[in-house]
């Protein structure tokens, strides 16, 4: 049994830093794993987590890694159980760097929104604890303090796009620290996620990526989740990543055991997706509360959880699923039936009178 803020020693200047499960009926937030490691000076921070806890715990962990003199923090993703202490950055006494991606900066400004759209998209489809806007609110009052920014916060985007090449794969990103911290871009549990490969000690950090074998939020891309994690598993087998971590499975996976589980999520992503067909196949119009009701049974049916499974964000996997398979909501409302639009050739173009000659122009008079 892991309690908040215990720490995963992965080598002497490795740690990971557990967080712990969202229970949003006992007002807790879910906090997700911070990852410390020091490269020759530099004091890496992959995520901060939040709460005063969490940020005891990373400062902790910053003193069992070895001496450093200068400190990397960086951000996967805008997400409030990430990003909750980004500005320890300020306060660690050494010159500090800090990234952000660009394309989450817009939730990270205004999560309250970010949230509202995402429980908008399931109001009548699960039973929320509040109206969505209410809800949305209550996510985000629990993940306080919320210190997001500090004086040399900078997006990864105003970084020169580098090719990256590890073994036999070719991603794109950003490098730190002469090359020992690689920043790639993955763009698939939300917009501007990225994952972080730590190549002098083989760590691997999937962040989210791996949450689940489908994504819930509403920027969600589900092929990217999936090409992300197939990549992962190939840089595993090429030895070229020794050590997983990521955001919410309170472990550290190894070698032959990582690819284990990562294939297990593209495994259980195909299925999801069969199983999705047959509760479709027969219908033209579907109502997504009973989507989701047979939808959270074939969950079930296939022991699938992933990172804080519960009704919410088994609701917001099923709309993804929907979209996923082509089917496209008839009206607004909530609960309004959908259906896979009509296929039929667009009308032809009116022709129009054909163009005459051009008329050459008569000179202009002196």
């Amino acid at each position: 049994m892991t309690a908040l803020g215990d720490l995963i020693e992965i080598d002497d200047r490795t740690v990971l830093v557990l967080g712990r499960e969202l229970a949003i009926e006992r007002d807790q937030p879910d906090v997700a794993n911070a990852l410390v490691h020091r490269t020759g000076d530099t004091l890496v921070l992959v995520d901060t987590g939040v709460t005063t806890a969490f940020r005891a715990a990373i400062r902790d962990a910053a003193g069992r890694v070895g001496h450093w003199s200068r400190a990397l923090v960086l951000t996967t993703h805008g997400h409030p159980d990430h990003v909750g202490n980004n500005d320890l950055a300020d306060e660690l006494g050494v010159p500090a760097e800090h990234y952000v991606p660009a394309p989450d900066l817009d939730q990270m400004r205004d999560p309250a929104s970010y949230w509202v759209r995402s429980f908008d998209r399931i109001a009548g489809l699960a039973p929320l604890p509040a109206p969505p806007s209410a809800l949305a609110a209550r996510v985000v009052a629990i993940c306080q303090p919320m210190r997001l920014f500090c004086a040399t916060t900078r997006t990864y985007e105003e970084r020169p796009l580098e090719r990256v090449r590890i073994g036999s794969l070719r991603f794109t990103g950003w490098t730190f620290a002469n090359g020992a911290v690689r920043v790639l871009r993955s763009h698939g549990h939300c917009a501007g996620h990225v994952i972080v490969h730590l190549s002098d000690c083989g760590v691997l950090h999937l962040s989210d990526e791996g949450n689940g074998a489908w994504g819930a939020m509403a920027d969600a891309d589900q092929l990217k989740i999936q090409t992300v994690l197939g990549a992962v598993a190939t840089l595993f087998e090429e030895e070229q990543a020794t050590v997983l971590t990521d955001g919410h499975t309170f472990t550290v996976r190894r070698g032959p055991e990582a690819v284990a589980y990562l294939e297990g999520l593209l495994e259980q992503g195909t299925a999801l997706q069969e199983a999705a067909l047959g509760l479709t196949t027969d219908a033209r119009r579907i109502r997504p509360s009973t989507f989701t009701t047979h939808y959270a049974k074939a969950l079930a049916d296939l022991g699938i959880g992933g990172a804080n499974p519960n009704p919410v964000f088994t609701a917001m996997m099923a709309v993804n699923q929907l979209l996923e398979l082509g089917l496209r909501p008839e009206s607004d409302g909530p609960d309004t039936p959908w259906s896979r639009p009509a296929l039929h050739n667009p009308p032809p173009i009116p022709e129009g009178p054909a163009p005459g000659p051009r008329q050459s122009r008569p000179p202009s008079s002196p």
